[in-house]
Parts: C-alpha cells; sequence; structure tokens
C-alpha cells in the first residue's frame, strides 16, 4: 500500500518565517538575505516558504507591511495623549523617528527594498494608511486653525520629509549623539522649529 503523505506541523510558518528575516536584514541589510537561510533560521525545509511567499521579495514585503502597520499605531496611540490638534501632530513626527529607532530591521524593508511592483502591492495599503494618518493630523490642524487652509497633502510631504531625513540618519548613527533618547530631543526641536514653515504658503514659488 502506498504510504500517506505526512502532515505539515508547523502551525505558524508565516510569523516563523517573519520573524526569521526580520533578524537576518539585522545582520546583513534587505538586499543580502535568501529565503534558504530565513528557511534554515526559522528550522523548516528550504521548500517551506514556498507555501506562503512567492519569493524573497514577497516576504521583504510582508516585513514591511507589518512596520507601516505598527507605525500607524504608534503614530496613532502617541497622538492620542495630547490635547490640542498641533501637539498630536508633533507627538506624531516625534512616534516616526522613535519608531525607526526602535525597529530599524522594519524601517530598512519599508524604504531600502528593492522591491518589485507586484511585491509593493503587498504593502502598499499599510503604508498608504500611515500616510493618511498624517494627513488627517494636517487636516485637524487646519480645521482648529492651527495651520492655514489648503494643500493638506503637501504640508504632509513636508512634514514627513523632515522627520524621515532625521530617522534615517539616526538609524544610520551618523548624528553626533550618543542615545536615542538625545536623537529624539533633536528630532523634537526640529519639529517645533518646522511648524513656522507648515505655516507659510507652500507649493508655490515667488518670482
Amino acid at each position: 500500500m502506498p504510504r500517506a503523505k505526512k502532515p505539515y506541523h508547523h502551525g505558524h510558518l508565516r510569523e516563523s518565517l517573519t520573524e526569521a528575516a526580520v533578524h537576518l536584514i539585522a545582520e546583513v541589510g534587505p538586499a543580502g538575505f535568501n529565503l534558504r537561510e530565513v528557511a534554515r533560521r526559522a528550522g523548516v525545509s528550504h521548500n517551506a516558504p514556498y507555501r506562503h511567499f512567492r519569493d524573497k521579495g514577497h516576504l521583504l514585503a510582508e516585513v514591511a507591511a507589518q512596520g507601516f502597520r505598527e507605525l500607524n499605531a504608534s503614530m496613532v496611540v502617541g497622538a492620542g495623549g495630547e490635547k490640542t490638534a498641533l501637539e498630536k501632530l508633533k507627538r506624531s513626527g516625534h512616534e516616526y523617528v522613535a519608531f525607526a529607532l526602535r525597529r530599524p530591521e522594519h524601517f530598512a524593508a519599508m524604504f531600502d527594498a528593492p522591491l518589485s511592483e507586484a511585491d509593493r502591492e503587498v504593502c502598499q495599503e499599510a503604508g498608504a494608511a500611515a500616510f493618511g494618518t498624517l494627513v488627517n493630523f494636517i487636516a485637524l490642524c487646519q480645521q482648529q486653525g492651527e495651520l492655514p487652509a489648503g494643500e493638506t497633502e503637501f504640508r504632509a510631504l513636508q512634514a514627513w520629509s523632515l522627520v524621515h531625513g532625521i530617522a534615517k540618519l539616526g538609524v544610520a548613527k551618523r548624528l553626533p549623539f550618543g542615545s536615542h533618547e538625545q536623537v529624539l530631543r533633536f528630532a523634537d526641536a526640529a519639529i517645533d522649529a518646522s511648524i513656522s514653515a507648515l505655516r507659510n504658503p507652500v507649493g508655490k514659488t515667488t518670482g
């Protein structure tokens, strides 16, 4: 009689592979790992990842999506403790930098991984939700008279560019600070200083 195939017993394969990928990104970066090594670290066969991921780009996109979801949650929860719309906006920027320092592997997958268009679709919704949260904070500031009306998304891009630059420099240890706390204090000061730029007309040139 033919022997029955043994059932696959790894009940949390997707989560295990994602966790192993995060640890590997920490060591070799988002472009330096392969599915075989991820499988080895997860304790499964080298074919097992293909049960959930078509290739390493797909797995990287899953890590990126996970990062965007955590980032969004951190921005929302952090801002929830503030009273005014402007303080909520500032806090969301603080949480952006704090997330990057706390989750550098996810941050790398979110912004440095060489993803194809198909892979980007995996994390597109989560990424759009995080940016949408920032846009909503800008809009709330406008509704409450903290910022001028108009060009909401452009102002959000300005705010994002500032905190993203600080986050990238902080993760790369290119800022002259010895601790995450010092980086965050610098970020808070820079965010405070940037509010005047958000209050001025944006997206226009004068001649």
